[in-house]
């Protein structure tokens, strides 16, 4: 895995949407292989509840940035220190169907043990990219959807994980600027818009 794209990614911002938010991509170096550290989301929560999940959040008015919001909720969701966090890069914003749009910084962090903060966090899953980048883990759905119309949705399955949503399209991204994985041209199925998500 090379980071160098990433560092040199000029990436595009979402500056029009209601809400802003912001993630961390963490990057753990392990003796087999890079990995990501992903977050289950407690099951109470009203919006994306049970989604696997990048550490971040909302931005509140005491946030001097979206980098800040990012390190804030990182923070508080699975106890990583701020100075313990090394930017790398940012990949571009997203919306998401909940109206946000959502800034992504990838970061170098320690291979230590997280703390889920258990009201909002389920569980904490660090998963290999040598998984994530095997295309026999992978498959993608066309849609419509009521807001932004014909979308394709990214699934990741690893290790009993199914990263999808907002998450995976973040993930797709980075993979490509940090492999060489590349997305497959076309879906692996068209759905009706009111099918069952596969997960």
């Amino acid at each position: 895995m090379d980071l160098s794209e990433v560092r040199a990614h000029d990436s595009a911002a979402v500056t029009d949407e209601e809400r802003e938010a912001a993630v961390l991509v963490p990057v753990i170096e392990r003796p087999d292989g890079p990995h990501l550290l992903f977050t289950k989301r407690a099951d109470h929560l009203g919006e994306h509840a049970g989604q696997m999940s990048f550490p971040g959040g909302g931005r509140e008015p005491s946030d001097a940035d979206l980098e800040a919001t990012a390190l804030r909720e990182a923070s508080e969701e699975i106890g990583l220190e701020p100075t313990e966090a090394a930017i790398v890069g940012r990949l571009d914003d997203i919306r998401t169907v909940t109206r946000y749009g959502v800034r992504p910084f990838v970061v170098r962090v320690p291979d230590r043990r997280y703390e889920p903060d258990e009201r909002e966090v389920a569980e904490i899953a660090v998963l290999p990219v040598a998984g994530l980048t095997d295309r026999a883990n992978y498959d993608s759905e066309r849609r419509d959807h009521p807001h932004y119309g014909n979308i394709r949705l990214y699934f990741f399955r690893v290790d009993g994980y199914t990263v999808w949503g907002a998450t995976a399209r973040i993930l797709v991204q980075f993979l490509e600027l940090a492999t060489d994985w590349e997305m497959p041209p076309e879906a692996d199925r068209v759905v009706d818009p009111d099918a069952d998500f596969p997960v």
